[in-house]
């Protein structure tokens, strides 16, 4: 069962972390502040760093992870156009991404209530992503 739990954890986590550099990618050309973008792209790196991690943990269980759901990247996707092109201010942006930060919190926190078997790494992984996406809804405050 701990097996089970935590490869089902490390993949929900791969797939949330695509689904947060993919956003990230998707609005910051985007971004007129450069104070914004800036945390925008490190933001981004961090969850590159944690995908790294990912496919480690992944690798042991021979594991290739898992994208994000098609239907909820793609109405991700559908939404940040349309309200970009209504609007391409960096308050629309910081609404967008603060939405998409709290959309990944709740789902990793169900995750990981979901599974709780999984092993502590997997866990800790999933807790540091919850944690970079609530800082950067924080980070990013300012700016909505």
């Amino acid at each position: 069962m701990i097996e089970k739990d935590t490869i089902k954890l490390l993949r929900e986590c791969d797939a949330g972390v695509k689904m947060g550099v993919s956003s990230i990618d998707d609005v910051v050309d985007y971004v007129h502040n450069s104070d914004f973008k800036r945390r925008l792209q490190s933001c981004k790196d961090e969850h590159n760093e944690l995908k790294k991690q990912i496919d480690e943990s992944l690798k042991d269980f021979h594991d290739e992870g898992k994208d994000p759901n098609p239907v909820a990247k793609g109405m991700s996707w559908m939404k940040t156009n349309v309200k970009l092109i209504m609007d391409e201010s960096d308050n629309t942006i910081a609404d967008l991404m603060t939405d998409g930060c709290n959309m990944g919190v709740k789902s990793l926190n169900r995750y990981l209530n979901q599974y709780k078997a999984a092993d502590e790494n997997s866990k800790d992984i999933a807790k540091r992503l919850i944690n970079l996406e609530e800082k950067l809804a924080v980070d990013i405050r300012d700016y909505l």
